[in-house]
């Protein structure tokens, strides 16, 4: 498997304001693994915006949330950029890679679910935590399928960057719905959509690592 292989495709890094961050950061006394790590720390902040949330729906609180969901996918990108156009990679920079991101998914998608409860959804919990191991369940299917011979698979409907564009245009929404009527449907219906789509997503590349392998 080559280096192009294993990298999820974003027409992001070709734009030039992105490379010349990338650059910047390349020049800086800063690790991939580093920026890696600090993913997780904008996805706790994300999440305790929607703890806070739930006690008490502030507007701007979806807000902030949004922002710092774009963070921790800023970092996302920025990590593999410096490793390698930035001549940084490690050999352990495939578990900072991964790790970080197992753990931000549940800390976003679960905590959702904890913030729309407060609006009267009983089922919000669940949602949220379906949400949030499914997420997982669609990196680990896709990881498996790669250490038994098959493509690294990054096939959707409902990859990583789909689950944040969802979840950051539902805290938007949400944000106006919530300024509005004191609701917050547009949540409940994005931790929905991530479900069914995640399910999807883990059948499509079960399948096509199957199909693959028996090949």
């Amino acid at each position: 498997m080559n280096e192009n292989e294993a990298r999820r495709p974003l027409k992001v890094r070709g734009v030039s304001v992105i490379q010349s961050f990338a650059r910047f950061l390349s020049r800086k006394n800063i690790t991939p693994n580093q920026i890696s790590v600090t993913s997780v720390f904008f996805a706790a902040i994300s999440a305790a915006c929607f703890i806070w949330f739930r006690f008490e729906d502030h507007w701007w609180l979806l807000l902030l949330a949004a922002v710092f969901i774009q963070c921790r996918l800023l970092c996302n990108l920025f990590d593999g950029m410096v490793a390698v156009e930035g001549g940084k990679k490690t050999n352990s920079g495939e578990l900072f890679n991964d790790i970080p991101d197992r753990i931000a998914d549940p800390l976003i998608l679960v905590s959702a679910g904890y913030a729309i409860h407060a609006t009267g959804f009983d089922f919000a919990l669940e949602l949220g935590w379906s949400a949030g191991l499914l997420a997982v369940m669609t990196a680990y299917v896709r990881t498996l399928a790669a250490s038994i011979g098959a493509p690294v698979n990054f096939q959707g409907p409902m990859a990583k960057q789909h689950r944040m564009a969802i979840m950051t245009i539902a805290c938007l929404i949400g944000a106006i719905e919530t300024s509005l009527r004191e609701s917050c449907y547009a949540l409940l219906v994005a931790l929905g959509i991530i479900v069914i789509g995640c399910v999807i997503t883990v059948y499509r590349r079960a399948v096509s690592a199957y199909r693959f392998l028996e090949s």
